[in-house]
């Protein structure tokens, strides 16, 4: 098995030079403790693990003798568990002024953890990690996505070409660390136990009541409704389960970094938008797994293919901001009647509007409705159209052909 250099490696190393404190959030399994690990190999940097429950138990009872016991500079894995530690130290690093005296990891969303923000507001740098981009898997640099001919030219450059069937076997292996390396090779097996342990362990840190059998079923019902406007009613009713257990349940999801939503694009000047979002999960993999897809080509002709295709492209967009420690500004437009653009990038001062196809030969056609953001105060940029062409293309003067290969 071979260590993936991940992207987000050179982030840490900067912010370690500028912050107390560097807490790494993501799902578990992404690589956060083996990055982290390898950063510190030949350094006096200790560890330990909250996973541990008598380390986990001496954090919460007496959180100052556990950073006595466990001094500076440190890697505390897993500090969900322990949010007692977490004034604690606020004070050491106000006391000490100490950049990078603390590494930490949780498996919860940052901005969705108790009490985190209040204690280590300016003393923290937050960087979320997920599973991997298909650039590191091909061992490329990381570049935030930007519609920019000189920038798709250099991704083409950098990038591991790829057809419709390999990128449909991209899709289906799924992203997790562990398969990517070599470490599973039979990603069936892998994601059977690694919801397994998710649910045993995360899910019910976070809600303790919560049927395991239940909440697979539920998984099952989000993740069929992958790139589609968020129906809470829908996958309650799928998942046989109200709808307030139904937004919990999404809530925990979304906590754990295994979902994310696009919000519609607002803006005062456009009219008629629809205020729902749409859901997202990080690793396509999964998405295979839970909707039951037996292999990659029977998922490329299959029902979902749009939908986990479209979830693929955006969630690989996403992963080129949060691997460079940079937040995604992505959305989506709907209207009332029913018009969408797939994606809405916000960057430089511009919209750039995205579709997502599955052609090969994408048309002029595509493109008619990115003039639906001329309205909009802030001015509308290049447009693409991502898609299974195998080289960067111009339609027109405004609008680029991407390969979804370059991502």
């Amino acid at each position: 098995m071979s260590y993936i250099t991940r992207s987000l490696e050179k982030v840490v190393q900067q912010v370690t030079q500028e912050y107390p404190v560097v807490l790494v959030t993501g799902p578990r399994q992404v690589g956060k403790t083996t990055m982290l690990q390898k950063l510190m190999e030949g350094t006096s940097r200790g560890y330990v693990s909250l996973d541990d429950l008598n380390e986990r138990a001496l954090a919460k009872n007496d959180p100052e003798l556990f950073l006595q016991l466990h001094k500076p500079p440190v890697l505390i894995d897993e500090v969900q568990y322990a949010p007692e530690l977490f004034t604690y130290i606020k004070v050491y690093a106000d006391t000490h002024h100490e950049p990078g005296a603390f590494w930490l990891t949780g498996s919860q969303v940052f901005k969705l953890m108790h009490g985190v923000q209040e204690s280590l507001a300016g003393r923290v740098a937050v960087l979320s990690m997920t599973s991997l981009s298909q650039s590191e898997i091909n061992g490329a640099d990381t570049e935030p996505f930007r519609v920019d001919l000189d920038a798709l030219l250099n991704r083409e450059e950098k990038a591991v070409p790829a057809d419709t069937k390999d990128i449909f076997e991209r899709i289906y292996r799924g992203s997790m660390p562990a398969i990517a390396s070599g470490k599973n090779t039979n990603s069936q097996i892998f994601y059977s136990s690694y919801l397994s342990t998710y649910i045993e362990r995360d899910v019910k840190e976070l809600s303790d009541a919560i049927d395991a059998l239940k909440f697979l079923r539920f998984m099952t019902a989000v993740a069929a409704r992958c790139s589609q406007m968020l129906n809470v009613a829908e996958i309650a009713q799928d998942a046989d389960i109200n709808q307030k257990q139904a937004k919990d349940w999404l809530h925990i999801l979304e906590t754990l970094g295994i979902i994310f939503y696009l919000h519609p694009y607002s803006n005062n000047l456009l009219k008629r938008l629809v205020k729902t979002p749409k859901l997202y999960f990080y690793d396509t993999g999964l998405v295979c797994y839970l909707t039951k897809w037996s292999s990659a080509e029977v998922l490329e002709y299959g029902a979902m293919n749009g939908a986990i295709l479209e979830n693929y492209v955006v969630s690989e967009i996403a992963k080129t901001y949060l691997n460079t420690g940079s937040e995604p500004f992505l959305y989506y437009y709907r209207d009332k009647d029913a018009k969408e653009i797939d994606i809405v990038l916000e960057q430089d001062g511009v919209l750039n509007p995205i579709e997502i196809k599955k052609t090969s030969n994408p048309g002029t056609e595509l493109t008619k409705v990115f003039s639906l953001l001329d309205k909009a105060s802030v001015p509308r940029g290049k447009g693409a159209i991502v898609c299974m062409k195998p080289k960067v293309g111009i339609i027109d003067r405004d609008n680029y052909i991407v390969p979804i290969w370059i991502i």
